[in-house]
Formats: C-alpha cells, sequence, structure tokens
C-alpha cells in the first residue's frame, strides 16, 4: 500500500512504502524487511525450533508461504548461525495444471536458494494420483483424501531424508481458521493441539511453524517486495473445501479488526479440556505401521476403499472399518494389492 510523503514510524528517514496488516504502523520496506524477520527469528528462539546441527525438512509447495518460508529460515540460519541443514520437501498430488506447475517453482527454489530438494507422490506411495482418486469420488471429498494422504506423505518423505524435524509454512491466518474450524466439528481432540507451534513430539517425526504468528498479508507483501518466485494459483480441486467458509469469516474479522487473528489463536490456547472427556489414545496402525488411534489408519481405511471400489469406505467420522467389512476384505483377493503399495514400506 502506497502512502504519500509519511515517514516510516520506525527508523523516521525513509518515506513508508507500506501499512502492516498485523500492526497498522506506516513503514518502509527496508524497516518491514528488517522486522518480518526479527519476529519469526524471535518465535524461533523463544519456542526453541531447532538445535544445532539438527536437519530441517521444509514442506515446500511452491506457494507463497513455503517460498517466504524457504528464503526467510536459509537467511536466518545464515545470519545467526542457528547450525542446521535445510533441505526442501515437496508431495506430487498428481494433479494436472496445478501441482505439476507448482513444482516446477519449486525446483526453481533448489537453485535459487541451494537447497536441495526430495519429492514424493502420491502415485508412488499410494498407487493413485489425485486426478485418478477425483474421477472415482467426485469433488465432494476429495480435500479428506488429499489432507490425510499429503500428511502421511510429508512423514514418509521426511523419513527418507532422515530429518530430525519438518518446518511447515502454516501462517496465523491458518492456524486461527483452524481454532474455528475444530470449534465448528467439536473436534476437541485436534482443539487441544492445533495451537501448538510444535506437534508430533511423540511421533516419528516433529512438524514445527516458525510463521505461527505471521499474517497472511504480511506474506504476500514480503514476497512482492522481495520479487520472490512463487505459484500463486490454488488449488483446482478445493473452491468447495469447508475451510473456506472458514477463511471468509476471518477475512472479515479482519478488516474490522486485525488483531482478531491473534486473539482467536490466543483463545485456542487458552482452551482447557474437561479432564472426563475421552481422548483418542495413540498407537500404531496394524496395516503400514503409522501412528493411529485406531487398528487401521485414515491413509489404510481410504486406499482400501478405493483399491475395492468403495470410495465412501473411510469418509465421516468412522476412522475403522466395521466387522462387515472387515469379513469381506479377508475374502477380497483384491485387498493384497494394498499390500504391494509403497503405504507402509517405510519404518517408522
Amino acid at each position: 500500500m502506497k502512502l504519500g510523503g509519511r515517514l516510516c514510524c520506525v527508523c523516521n528517514q525513509r518515506r513508508a512504502a507500506l501499512k502492516r496488516p498485523k500492526t497498522l504502523e506506516q513503514i518502509c520496506r527496508e524497516c518491514f524487511y528488517a522486522v518480518f524477520e526479527e519476529e519469526i527469528h524471535q518465535v524461533i528462539l523463544e519456542n526453541k525450533l531447532f538445535k544445532p546441527g539438527e536437519r530441517i525438512a521444509i514442506g515446500a509447495s511452491g506457494g507463497k508461504d513455503s517460498t517466504v518460508l524457504a528464503y526467510v529460515l536459509s537467511e536466518l540460519n545464515r545470519r545467526h548461525n542457528y547450525g542446521l541443514d535445510l533441505f526442501l520437501l515437496s508431495v506430487d498430488e498428481g494433479i494436472t495444471g496445478y501441482r505439476d506447475d507448482s513444482l516446477e517453482t519449486v525446483k526453481r527454489n533448489e537453485l535459487q536458494y541451494g537447497l536441495p530438494l526430495k519429492i514424493v507422490s502420491y502415485k508412488d506411495l499410494y498407487g493413485w494420483t489425485m486426478d485418478e482418486i477425483v474421477k472415482m469420488i467426485g469433488l465432494k471429498n476429495n480435500c479428506t483424501f488429499c489432507g490425510v494422504f499429503r500428511r502421511q506423505a510429508l512423514d514418509r518423505g521426511a523419513a527418507l531424508l532422515k530429518v530430525d524435524k519438518v518446518a511447515t509454512g502454516h501462517n496465523a491466518d491458518d492456524i486461527a481458521e483452524t481454532v474455528l474450524l475444530n470449534i465448528l466439528r467439536g473436534d476437541i481432540a485436534r482443539l487441544s493441539r492445533c495451537t501448538s507451534i510444535i506437534t508430533g513430539e511423540d511421533g516419528p517425526i516433529p512438524r514445527c511453524k516458525p510463521f505461527k504468528y505471521t499474517y497472511e498479508k504480511e506474506i504476500v507483501m514480503y514476497a512482492y517486495f522481495k520479487k520472490l518466485d512463487y505459484f500463486s494459483t490454488e488449488c483446482i480441486y478445493s473452491p468447495n473445501a469447508y475451510r473456506g467458509f472458514a477463511r471468509e469469516f476471518i477475512k472479515d474479522l479482519e478488516r474490522i479488526r486485525p488483531r482478531a487473528i491473534l486473539d482467536i489463536i490466543k483463545s485456542g490456547e487458552d482452551f482447557r479440556i474437561a479432564t472426563s472427556t475421552k481422548m483418542p489414545e495413540q498407537g500404531t496402525c496394524e496395516r503400514c505401521g503409522y501412528i493411529s488411534s485406531q487398528k487401521w489408519c485414515k491413509a489404510c481405511v481410504l486406499l482400501e476403499g478405493l483399491n475395492r471400489g468403495l470410495p465412501k469406505l473411510g469418509i465421516g467420522r468412522n476412522q475403522g472399518l466395521n466387522s462387515d467389512a472387515k469379513k469381506d476384505i479377508k475374502k477380497d483377493d483384491r485387498t493384497k494389492s494394498i499390500e504391494s503399495k509403497q503405504c507402509g514400506s517405510l519404518e517408522f
């Protein structure tokens, strides 16, 4: 946002070039870069996100969040001597005209930032692409498949890279949306952990969110002013995703009161779950060995449905399979196909 002849409120020397969406301060580009990067550095220090010598995979989609994260982490790693080995980790869901194009951006980022890149694909891991899944399931529930498969694919890619943590580009807007979604869905288990800046510490590979308190608008402005190379097209299969409605609500709140995003995150952090509430117990999937609160993880249930021509088998709250379905599985020779897939071939 251009701001006439006003001076930057930080340095009082250069002309203000933008108004920060987060604080409404009128600030010049140079000071914006400095405060943006310093805020992220302080979040990393205060939350002890990294330790010297760790191998860190940056979840890279080619979009603005992950591209800025890769750029800023590379800069901070050099500037403050974090001592990290950084890698780019991408998931190819198999979406023609979307992911294939965005992966070209990630490949350019690999050269621009000098970070090694690893790409894992749904086709190799599960035997299906999202294009194939959408042909079978349609547009209504495809995000369920993609979300479940992507989370597990990131862990599998991280295991191949032998990293200590995965850093994702989830920003303040994303986390505020997730708080609202979990309230709307009554998902107590996820509500209790969705604001955690580090998750999965009891799982195979922890994940952290350096952008937890960083506004999406400021990430966009940073990428624009820095002229970073990123892919900006939305997924062609997610125009009616449930999250989109929460996103619009957050945007409306932000227009009225910019602080609302941080306030929602703070509310999520301060929620106390009643001790009488029964929480799912974490175990491992009997089929692939991945973390799961049921006998079969959600990915294996969904994959079983796809392979048996019953794509709605794992849709909804029922995470596992009922007894009739299990009997059918034992009788159905086609279930052997799941055992030949890459899903579950990695030890966690």
